[in-house]
């Protein structure tokens, strides 16, 4: 039914009615409102990933939805960010990523396959970098579905759970990674490594609280976990080294030390 002019609220939905003309300047106010008010969903989902992690993550899976940002629309507005990352990197920083150049004074790796690679490989993140780290999501659930296999958790469920993790991770990235860029450009493969860490710490920081995981249980399976990751990496680097060849992007002579 349609509403009352009157009507401060919608009958159906309890929504506000806004009756303001919408205009860049209240649309600006509602932006700043909705992410950087202290009380909004956002920042609160946020602080409280770090504060009681466990409480946001299994409020979600047991039904309690309306407290904090949903993890799909938390992982989107990341993905966003993301985007707008990529392409300030592209158009200012990239020379920075260029990783052939931590390789460059080791003998074994001084050749032109691995040069190739190294290219490619800056190239490659930072065009599909939203779709590898979204495709991260569902191999980081699989892995801790089965490390964590007697725990009350299905795979969706853990798919939760890294999608709130990963979020996190990467807002910290953009910003800090971005000022570092800024800043001290030299230094980003350094912070790249700290944020490596991060997560590690983060995720065991997490895992913990949400499991109950005494000290000899989260080693053991931080371990199992560290394992079965690395396992999968080393695989899919096979795989991408198949494909370069099939394709021939890299040739065997590359491999030869140059003369």
């Amino acid at each position: 039914m349609p509403l009352a002019e009157a009507s401060q609220f919608c009958h159906s939905c309890g929504g506000k009615v806004i009756k303001k003309r919408l205009s860049f300047k209240n649309l600006c106010a509602h932006v700043g409102e909705t992410f950087f008010n202290y009380d909004n969903k956002f920042l609160s989902t946020f602080i409280d990933l770090f504060k009681k992690p466990e409480v946001v993550i299994d409020s979600y899976v047991q039904g309690t939805r309306n407290r904090y940002v949903n993890p799909i629309g938390f992982f989107g507005i990341i993905l966003t960010l993301n985007g707008l990352n990529i392409f300030i990197i592209n158009k200012f920083y990239k020379k920075y990523l260029d990783a052939t150049d931590l390789v460059g004074n080791i003998d074994a790796a001084n050749n032109e396959a691995t040069k190739k690679i190294m290219a490619l490989s800056t190239d490659i993140s930072l065009e599909y970098a939203s779709l590898f780290f979204s495709l991260l999501i569902p191999v980081a659930a699989l892995v801790s579905l089965i490390v964590f296999y007697n725990k009350s958790y299905n795979y969706t469920e853990h798919v939760i759970v890294y999608l709130y993790s990963m979020s996190v991770y990467s807002l910290l990235s953009v910003v800090f990674g971005l000022s570092v860029l800024a800043i001290a450009p030299d230094y980003y493969f350094t912070f790249a490594n700290v944020m490596y860490v991060f997560i590690v710490v983060y995720h065991c920081y997490i895992l913990t609280r949400l499991f109950k995981l005494s000290i000899k249980q989260l080693t053991i399976k931080v371990l199992l976990f560290l394992i079965a990751f690395f396992i999968i990496y080393i695989g899919t680097s096979i795989l991408v080294v198949f494909i370069l060849f099939f394709t021939g992007t890299v040739n065997p002579q590359d491999f030869l030390p140059p003369k």
